[in-house]
């Protein structure tokens, strides 16, 4: 069995003179995400964030933010414009939309090209390609804007590529329950106070959303042996927390390789396994954004068995 675990990520900032989004009913977050083929499982809430788990992935809605995430054969795109729709163009301060390199592209309903065609009819914006096309590799459409954006917009992404290890074992059983896997991977210290709400999937797959004030982390595990992948988003800033939470999900996953993605803030590097660093940048915005991309390897070798076809 083949699950696209590689997602699309969008993020708008709306002006709060159009009102605070946490209004919109339940019924309207269910048609946004189902025009991406997507369905609402649960949700938790506090007084800034409203969290709702997908079964493709997970939507994050405060006042004047939005950012959802979606995988599998999603169509978000369709999602995106039914909201800058809904928001009206003159309201939106800001998009970023993104899309990983996907493991059978020729299965997506579209392209990133045909994507940003659509989404350039609706905001006027700039989209580049991070990453060589025969690896690793991630596109991102940001809009233009003639303002800055209202405040410090800082997120963190770490994407992991072939795990291996005991953890990954046990996400591939049976018996697993998702008490223990958010045992394995220590999540009451790595994200200590959160409010979390998580989902096993059949027969393999595992979500996480959790929320504490205006933060919040996601985690999403596709752990198919021959095409394992994890994603890891949050908000949080890392260089205040006492545990190093970049190395410590490296050291419990042992991936292959791994990228990371770091919008207003700095990549981690500290205590994370050996490794070489296959390549990196760095590039600004006018809206007050700054990207980091850095791609890694570990060192020690992949012994690589034939897949007979």
């Amino acid at each position: 069995m083949f699950f696209e675990g590689s997602e699309k990520k969008a993020e708008i900032i709306i002006d709060p003179s159009f009102g605070s989004l946490l209004e919109l009913p339940v019924s309207f977050w269910e048609n946004i995400v189902g025009l991406a083929k997507a369905d609402i499982l649960s949700s938790i809430d506090n007084e800034h964030c409203t969290a709702y788990l997908l079964s493709e992935s997970s939507l994050f809605v405060w006042q004047h933010k939005v950012v959802i995430l979606t995988c599998g054969l999603s169509t978000l795109i369709d999602s995106i414009c039914a909201l800058i729709d809904t928001v009206g163009s003159p309201n939106i301060l800001g998009v970023t939309y993104q899309r990983k390199n996907e493991y059978l592209a020729h299965l997506q309903n579209s392209t990133f090209e045909q994507d940003i065609q659509v989404l350039r009819q609706k905001v006027p914006g700039s989209a580049c390609r991070i990453g060589h096309l025969d690896t690793h590799h991630h596109y991102i459409f940001t809009s233009h804007s003639s303002v800055a954006l209202p405040y410090q917009d800082n997120r963190y992404e770490l994407l992991m590529y072939h795990i291996s290890g005991p953890i990954a074992q046990y996400l591939t059983t049976a018996d697993q329950s998702i008490e223990k896997i958010a045992q394995l991977l220590q999540l009451d210290k790595l994200f200590n106070g959160f409010q979390l709400d998580a989902h096993l999937f059949n027969p393999c797959g595992y979500s996480v959303n959790g929320i504490k004030g205006d933060e919040y982390f996601t985690i999403h595990i596709t752990p198919q042996e021959k095409s394992s992948y994890v994603s890891i988003e949050t908000n949080v800033d890392l260089h205040l927390q006492p545990i190093n939470i970049t190395a410590k999900l490296l050291a419990l996953l042992q991936p292959q390789s791994w990228d990371i993605k770091a919008f207003n803030s700095d990549i981690q590097t500290g205590e994370i396994p050996e490794n070489i660093c296959l390549g990196h940048c760095f590039y600004s915005l006018k809206q007050g954004y700054n990207i980091q991309f850095s791609h890694y390897q570990q060192i020690c070798s992949e012994v690589l068995t034939p897949e007979f076809m």
